[in-house]
């Protein structure tokens, strides 16, 4: 089998090379991946770059998302049976419930990840992928799927129909977020910087669209949209909370699931105050909330957005693309 490994967090593309192993034999509690697909986020950009806020172990196999068929399982295993379609969890100790500080060890990060052929992998951080997914999409889901979904139903109360989201952007969580409102009963607002985007996200479902290319208010102009009302839920992928707050609707909610490392102005306290809103960070999800989310994309026969698939051998290409080419959906990088 092969693998690529990454000599250390901040090498760059310099320091992704593949080698040659010996495939694995699973053992208790355990599940051989043979890996069909995988896919890139932001966070492996971060990975390379070494920005990325986890621990990164030296000569780590790259990726947290992909998806593949389980080839063997160890003894006690009963979760997942050979022949099973299925994705691995980014935090594979988080089963349910909320976030905790044992949960942080990371695929990709401080474990070994998916860009791989054969993943051993703990079988109870493994969920079965929605049926009309071809592995190429699966691999998508794990973490920019999983954050959306949970940015969007992962406070208790969760988005309603009739509620108005803004989407910012769009970049892997934005669209996946987009497609969950819309499915959700949600009216969507997105926002971009491209006319042609702008396009794209009305044909995904978007109610309305503001270009802040034009429109560099977009806070206000999603006031004026809602009738002054504001949105009841904005999922921020950039950081720049003191905008939400300006268009968020009294005692809304602001999901906080990244940032750009641009500089933003303080969070005015008052502002904050006067919006009754919550503010949630939101760091992927558990497997329970993966488990339900794919439900939900079974029921709704969602299919996510895909840019660009690369071969397996072309991965450092792949990321390329990724980080220089703005594409419009998920970057994949197909092992088969």
């Amino acid at each position: 089998m092969r693998s690529y490994h990454l000599s250390h967090s901040g090498a760059g593309l310099s320091g992704l090379t593949v080698r040659e192993h010996d495939t694995p034999t699973p053992g208790p509690g355990q599940a051989l991946v043979s890996v069909r697909a995988t896919s890139l986020s932001f966070r492996e950009l971060m990975v390379l770059e070494g920005t990325y806020v986890l621990p990164v172990k030296p000569d780590v196999v790259p990726v947290s998302d992909g998806a593949g068929e389980v080839v063997a399982v160890g003894p006690g295993v009963d979760s997942v049976r050979v022949g099973d379609r299925v994705a691995a969890t980014l935090f594979p100790s988080w089963q349910d419930g909320p976030f905790a500080v044992e949960h942080l060890p990371q695929r990709g990060g401080s474990l070994d990840g998916m860009l791989t052929e054969f993943a051993l992998v703990d079988a109870d951080s493994l969920v079965n992928v929605p049926a009309h997914l071809t592995y190429a999409e699966a691999a998508t889901l794990p973490c920019v799927a999983v954050t959306a979904w949970n940015a969007l139903t992962g406070d208790g109360a969760g988005v309603r129909p009739g509620d108005t989201v803004v989407v910012q952007g769009s970049g892997g969580v934005s669209l996946f977020a987009l497609q969950f409102a819309v499915a959700l009963g949600a009216r969507v607002i997105a926002t971009t910087s491209s006319s042609v985007k702008a396009a794209r996200l009305r044909d995904l479902g978007a109610d309305a669209v503001v270009d802040y290319s034009v429109t560099p208010d977009w806070a206000g102009e999603v006031r004026a949209l809602t009738g002054g009302r504001g949105a009841d839920r904005i999922v921020d992928v950039a950081g720049l909370l003191h905008e939400s707050v300006r268009a968020v609707a009294l005692a809304g909610t602001i999901a906080c699931v990244g940032f750009t490392g641009r500089t933003a102005p303080p969070l005015d306290p008052y502002a904050l105050f006067a919006s009754g809103a919550t503010i949630r960070s939101v760091a992927v999800g558990s497997r329970a909330q993966f488990t339900a989310m794919n439900t939900f994309i079974g029921t709704h026969a969602l299919r996510p957005v895909i840019d660009r698939v690369f071969p397996f051998d072309e991965a450092v290409d792949a990321y390329r693309h990724y980080a220089d080419d703005a594409p419009f959906g998920k970057v994949v990088i197909g092992h088969s």
